[in-house]
């Protein structure tokens, strides 16, 4: 399930979005829940934007062009060895704590992260040098976006 935080208009809308199943999917909107049925061809969208390939074509659509911006670049530029640090869930990036070339413990903050006005502490999850931040202070991301490549 994913969650999110929308502002429509000043009004904030808290939601829920489970996973789709059959074509159906239960989306929680302050605490409502409403069944939402999806067309076949709207799941699909999202695959090709994560993949660095499709990157040039997915810029036309106008839903898509946000994603593939901030994910496209990302796999292009990961080194080949390295622990990949990931964001555990979306949210927005407050403070980065690190800086490329700079020596890390397993347990070392490495940058602060504000999901539903909460901050979380990403943490080294092995020894190692930064070789590479993938993200910048005031950037959104989402569950699974790149952050850090520790080697």
């Amino acid at each position: 399930m994913k969650e999110f935080t929308f502002k429509i208009n000043g009004a904030e809308y808290k939601c829920a979005v489970e996973e789709i199943e059959a074509g159906k999917t239960n989306v929680t909107v302050n605490g409502k829940v409403y069944t939402v049925e999806t067309e076949a061809a709207a799941a699909p969208a999202p695959k090709p934007a994560a993949k660095p390939a499709p990157a040039p074509a997915a810029p036309k659509p106008a839903a898509a062009p946000a994603a593939p911006k901030a994910e496209a670049p990302k796999p292009a530029a990961v080194p080949a060895a390295g622990v990949q640090v990931k964001s555990p869930l979306p949210g927005s990036v407050i403070k980065v704590l690190v800086s490329e070339g700079q020596a890390v413990k397993k347990g070392d903050t490495l940058l602060t992260l504000e999901s539903m006005k909460m901050e979380n502490a990403i943490m080294a999850e092995a020894d190692g040098t930064v070789k590479q931040i993938a993200v910048t202070a005031g950037q959104n991301v989402m569950q699974d976006d790149l952050l850090i490549v520790l080697g």
